[in-house]
């Protein structure tokens, strides 16, 4: 999806948003959090054929592969992590938005003062899970810590928990970034 159809997207739901290139700082967190929201797109389809493979091997060779479970179980929340940045970014976030839509209909400068105060909100949530996350990420490294079953499949949870604390942070910027660049759109705009 390109810079002109997130706008035209945004411009439907009563914002607007500038382009990722008109702003430096909207360019380098829009950029990071693309390759991020990339590279989690990438795992998804790793880890799809990863679950085929072990479901294949157990049903037709009796072979399951070890820690596919695990895998998938932190893997899960580690996409989550890498792609919520850049939901954020393209105000794709989810949620229920029936009453907003409504107020943004009639008054669209408090529709935007909503939405910015929805991405303050936001950027505090996602601040304390970096903040509450990096005991036990620093903890993991330290200790080395891991997951599975000893001596059959291990893997370090550091890596795991450090997605966490730097998505939730770039989360945080984003939201941030957000809450800031907003404007309503002036009433000869809005459809």
């Amino acid at each position: 999806m390109t810079d002109t159809d997130i706008q035209e997207n945004q411009r439907a739901e009563s914002e607007n948003i500038p382009p990722f290139a008109e702003a430096p700082v909207g360019a380098v967190l829009g950029t990071i959090t693309a390759i991020l929201s990339s590279i989690g797109t990438v795992w998804i389809g790793v880890l799809m054929l990863l679950i085929v493979a072990d479901v294949l091997g157990r049903n037709l060779f009796n072979a399951p592969i070890t820690g596919v479970a695990e895998i998938a179980g932190h893997s899960v929340v580690a996409i989550v992590f890498l792609q919520t940045a850049a939901a954020i970014m393209q105000g794709r976030l989810t949620r229920a938005d029936f009453l907003f839509r409504r107020i943004a209909r009639v008054r669209r400068g408090v529709a935007g003062v909503i939405e910015s105060v929805f991405c303050l909100v936001g950027a505090t949530v996602f601040a304390l899970i970096a903040l509450s996350s990096w005991g036990k990420t620093t903890n993991a490294w330290a200790t080395g810590e891991f997951f599975g079953v000893q001596g059959v499949f291990t893997i370090p949870t550091f890596p795991f928990r450090a997605i966490i604390v730097g998505g939730a942070v770039l989360a945080a910027l984003a939201a941030l970034y957000r809450a800031i660049n907003r404007t309503p759109l002036p009433e000869s705009d809005a459809t």
